[in-house]
C-alpha cells in the first residue's frame, strides 16, 4: 500500500481496514462482488470480500414461499450493523421499496441482460419437441414459455447454475432457461444454445444489472463508489424497476421489462439520448400476455417505467396479476433442493 493510500484510509487518528464488500457465497455471487473489489483496488482503494450467509441459501422452499428479498436481507443486516462497508446484490433481488439506511451507489454496466437456454444437442427454442421437459426457477419465464405454445413441460427448478446445467447433460431435463448475465460472469457462455430475444420473453427488471450499496451516511465511500456507475444502466434499471413498483408486483410474478439508451435524431436533425422501455405481464398459465412500450428521456426514466405500469393496467394487467398461480403451479416438492444462486 503506498503512502497515498494509507493517508486516504486514516479514520480518526488510525489507518482505516478495508472496504469489506459482503457477499452471498456462491460462485456467481462472490464473482459479481469480486469485479466490484477489482475495480476499488484499481482506483487504489483497499478492498476485500466478506461472505454472508442467507436464509434463502439455507432454505429448500420455493422462492414465492421463502418471499421477495430474502437474497438481500442477510446482506443489509449486515451492512446496517456496520460488519460490512458494501452489499453487491444481482439488483433483481433488492425490493422495490427504497431502505433510507442505504444508498445504491453505484449500477456498474449491465451484462447481456437476456435469458438463455441451455438445451441438449444443441437445440434452439423452436427445436423442442413438444412435451420437452424445461427447468425454471421464474413465474415470469414459465408464464412467457407457455405463451408461446409449443406444448413445453415447464418444470419449476432451483439450484446453483452449476446443479442446473447437470440437470441437463444428465438427461433429467431437456433445457433450462436461466439469465445470461449469470453464465457470462462465471465463464460459461458456451452452453448457451440460444439467447432468448425480448420479442419472445422478456427479462426480469434490472436483469443482468449490479446494486452496489453502502450507507447513506458514508460520504467517503459514496464518492469512490459512485465513479463506477454508468449513467445508461442506471436510466434503463430506474425505468424498468418503477414500471414494477407501480404496479406493486415483486419479482415472484410474471413481469418483464427491458429498456436501453438509444441515439435518436431530435426535430433539428441533431443526435440525441432516448430511452426506450418494452414491458409484459403475464398470466401465470400463459393464456395471455399484455406488451407495451414508451419511449422517452433518459433523465424521465422513472416516470416512463410508471407511465408504461398504467397502459399496462388500462390493458387488464391486474387482472392477470391476481390470477390465482395455485391453479397452475406444480407442486412443492417438484422444486429441486439446492439452494438458488443469486436468483439466476
Amino acid at each position: 500500500m503506498t503512502v497515498v493510500q494509507e493517508e486516504e484510509n486514516v479514520t480518526a487518528g488510525s489507518i482505516r481496514v478495508p472496504w469489506r464488500i459482503g457477499t452471498r457465497g456462491s460462485l456467481l455471487a462472490r464473482t459479481q462482488a469480486g469485479t466490484i473489489r477489482d475495480n476499488l483496488i484499481a482506483a487504489g482503494h483497499d478492498a476485500e470480500l466478506v461472505v454472508v450467509e442467507t436464509a434463502g441459501d439455507l432454505s429448500a422452499d420455493p422462492v414465492q414461499q421463502i418471499g421477495v428479498g430474502v437474497f438481500t436481507s442477510a446482506l443489509r443486516d449486515e451492512l446496517a450493523a456496520g460488519k460490512i462497508d458494501i452489499a453487491v446484490h444481482s439488483y433483481k433481488d433488492l425490493p422495490t421499496a427504497q431502505d433510507p439506511r442505504f444508498t445504491i451507489a453505484a449500477i456498474p454496466p449491465r451484462e447481456d441482460p437476456r435469458d438463455a437456454l441451455v438445451a441438449r444437442d444443441g437445440l434452439v427454442l423452436g427445436e423442442l419437441p413438444a412435451g420437452a421437459k424445461v427447468g425454471t426457477s421464474a413465474p415470469r419465464r414459465a408464464a412467457q414459455l407457455r405463451a408461446l405454445g409449443l406444448g413445453l413441460d415447464i418444470v419449476p427448478l432451483r439450484g446453483n447454475l452449476d446443479t442446473r446445467l447437470r440437470k441437463v447433460s444428465e438427461g433429467e431435463l431437456d433445457a433450462v432457461v436461466v439469465a445470461r448475465a449469470g453464465l457470462a460472469r462465471i465463464g460459461r457462455l458456451d452452453v448457451v444454445t440460444e439467447a432468448l430475444e425480448p420479442v419472445q420473453m422478456l427479462p426480469a427488471p434490472a436483469q443482468g444489472a449490479l446494486a452496489v450499496e453502502c450507507r447513506s451516511d458514508d460520504s467517503e465511500l459514496i464518492k469512490a463508489l459512485t465513479e463506477l456507475d454508468d449513467a445508461a444502466t442506471r436510466a434503463s434499471v430506474i425505468a424498468e424497476r418503477s414500471l414494477l413498483a407501480e404496479l406493486e408486483a415483486g419479482c415472484t410474478v410474471p413481469i418483464g421489462a427491458i429498456a436501453e439508451v438509444v441515439e435518436s435524431l431530435d426535430d433539428d436533425g441533431r443526435i440525441v439520448d432516448e430511452l426506450s422501455l418494452r414491458g409484459c405481464a403475464a398470466a401465470v398459465d400463459g393464456s395471455d400476455v399484455l406488451r407495451a412500450s414508451v419511449v422517452g428521456a433518459p433523465e424521465r426514466a422513472a416516470e416512463l417505467g410508471r407511465e408504461l405500469a398504467r397502459e399496462l393496467l388500462d390493458l387488464g394487467a391486474r387482472e392477470l396479476l391476481s390470477t390465482p398461480e395455485a391453479a397452475v403451479s406444480p407442486p412443492t416438492d417438484f422444486y429441486n433442493s439446492s439452494p438458488m444462486e443469486n436468483s439466476q
